[in-house]
C-alpha cells in the first residue's frame, strides 16, 4: 500500500503549516506573559491550557519540518518577550483576548483542513481545531460565570416565514430603510467587538513600544479602530439596538517594554488581515446597500494602514518571508 505521507507537500499545505508555526510562536510569547502575571486563579488554568497547546504544536511542527527537510521558521522566541516586565493587561482582557484568538483559530484551522490533502497534515489540523473549540468553550464558560461575556443583541422571533417581495429590501440610501436583518446585526456587533479588542491591544502596544516610528503607527491604529467602532455603533443605535462595550480600562499604566516591536508589529498586522476578512464577509452578507458600501469604504483605509505596517517591518528586517514558488527567470539567468 502506498505511504500517503511520502507525498510532497502542496503549496497550500506549506502555507498553512508555516503560518501555524509563526502564529503559535507568537502565542507562546503573549500567553506566557499573561500567565506569569495572572492573579485570578480561575483564569490561570485556561492560560496554561492555551500555552501548553501552542508549545505542543511547535514541537510537532519542528519535528515535521525536519522530516520534510523544510527550513524551520524563525518566528518568535523568548527574546521577543521581557519576562521581568510588569503586567500590561487585566485578567479579564486576557480571557477576552483568548476567546477572540480561538474564534480566529477555528476559522483558520477549518480552512487549513479544507486546503490540505495529506492525511498527517489533516490529522494535525484536526487536533488544532479541537484545541480552538476547547479554548472557546473554556473562555466562554468562565466569562459567563464571571459576568464579563457580552451577548449579541436580542431581536423578536419572526411571526412567520416570508419572502422578499420588493427591491426596497436592498435599498439604503433614499427614503425609508428596512430594519437590519439578524445577520447584518451579527456582523456589525462582531466588527465592533473585534475593533474594541484590537484598540485595547494596540493601546497597550503603543505604551510599551521602543521606537517612535512604531509607537506613532500604533497611535494611528488606535484612531482608526475608534473611528470604526463609532461608525458601527451608530448604525446599531439608530436601530435601537445596544452596541457592545469597550475594554479601555483593561490596561495598566506601565510603559516598560514587554514585547519586542517586531512581535507587536506582527500581531497588529495579523489583526488587520483578520479585520479585512471580516469586512469582506460582512459586505457579502449585508444586502442593504448602505451597509455594503460602508464596509467597502473602510477596507482601503485599513489596507493602506496594513501596507504602511509592512513597510515598517521590511525596513527593520522583521518580516519573515513565507514559502514562495521558484523564480524561473532568475534560475535561467543564473545558469
Amino acid at each position: 500500500m502506498e505511504n500517503k505521507t511520502n507525498i510532497r507537500l502542496t503549496a497550500a499545505e506549506m502555507s498553512v503549516l508555516w503560518t501555524q508555526y509563526i502564529n503559535d510562536s507568537a502565542s507562546v510569547c503573549v500567553v506566557s506573559h499573561f500567565l506569569q502575571k495572572v492573579e485570578d486563579e480561575e483564569v490561570r488554568p485556561i492560560l496554561e491550557f492555551a500555552l501548553t497547546k501552542s508549545k505542543n504544536n511547535l514541537t510537532f511542527l519542528k519535528d515535521f519540518f525536519q522530516k520534510e527537510r523544510f527550513p524551520i521558521p524563525v518566528g518568535f522566541t523568548k527574546e521577543d518577550v521581557n519576562k521581568d516586565a510588569p503586567r500590561l493587561f487585566s485578567d479579564t482582557f486576557s480571557l477576552i483576548y483568548l476567546r477572540n484568538m480561538s474564534i480566529l483559530g477555528m476559522g483558520a484551522t477549518s480552512g487549513a483542513i479544507g486546503f490540505s490533502t495529506r492525511t498527517d497534515v489533516i490529522a494535525f489540523f484536526k487536533t488544532v481545531l479541537k484545541t480552538a473549540v476547547g479554548l472557546q468553550d473554556l473562555t466562554r464558560d468562565l466569562m459567563l460565570k464571571q459576568g464579563t461575556y457580552v451577548r449579541p443583541p436580542y431581536i423578536s422571533v419572526p411571526d412567520k416565514v416570508d419572502f422578499v417581495g420588493k427591491q426596497h429590501f436592498l435599498a439604503g440610501f433614499m427614503g425609508d430603510k428596512r430594519p437590519l436583518t439578524a445577520h447584518e446585526i451579527t456582523m456589525l456587533f462582531n466588527n465592533i467587538q473585534t475593533n474594541a479588542i484590537g484598540k485595547t491591544l494596540i493601546m497597550g502596544f503603543a505604551q510599551t513600544a521602543k521606537t517612535k516610528e512604531v509607537k506613532n503607527y500604533f497611535l494611528r491604529g488606535k484612531r482608526i479602530a475608534q473611528k470604526h467602532i463609532d461608525i458601527f455603533s451608530d448604525i446599531l443605535k439608530k436601530e435601537d439596538l445596544p452596541a457592545p462595550m469597550t475594554w479601555d480600562t483593561a490596561l495598566t499604566d506601565t510603559t516598560v517594554s514587554i514585547f519586542s516591536d517586531k512581535l507587536m508589529m506582527f500581531h497588529v498586522s495579523a489583526m488587520i488581515a483578520a479585520g479585512i476578512g471580516n469586512y469582506g464577509a460582512s459586505m457579502s452578507g449585508s444586502p442593504r446597500r448602505d451597509l455594503a458600501l460602508r464596509y467597502a469604504s473602510l477596507v482601503p483605509e485599513i489596507g493602506l494602514y496594513a501596507e504602511d505596517g509592512a513597510n515598517i517591518m521590511i525596513s527593520h528586517s522583521w518580516l519573515e518571508e513565507p514559502p514562495q514558488t521558484d523564480d524561473r527567470d532568475q534560475i535561467i539567468k543564473g545558469k
